[in-house]
């Protein structure tokens, strides 16, 4: 079934497609690049605040955190998307 077989068809959903449409479209979500820290706020980067003394001179640096982070997941779609590698242009006519 091509893609343009689907939209004669007259299917609305995404459930609806085949495998061969399913592989065009990302219908189920997508991997996130978030994450969640230990008190549950959500960001891509988190980082703590560090006094470092040099010289007499107290100097606050940022210090990334890297442990104890859980990654968000499976984010699902509002909307069902195109593939970002669909190899044809679509146009409104």
């Amino acid at each position: 079934m091509s893609a343009g077989n689907h939209h004669q068809s007259g299917h609305s959903s995404c459930v609806s497609l085949d495998s061969e449409c399913s592989r065009l479209f990302n219908c189920g979500g997508y991997n996130s690049s978030m994450y969640y820290d230990e008190d549950g706020d959500l960001a891509h980067e988190f980082y703590e605040e560090t006094f470092v003394t040099k010289n007499g001179r107290k100097k606050a640096k940022l210090k990334r955190i890297h442990k104890n982070l859980i990654p968000q997941g499976m984010v699902k779609l509002d909307h069902p998307r195109i593939h970002v590698d669909f190899p044809v242009v679509l146009c409104e006519v």
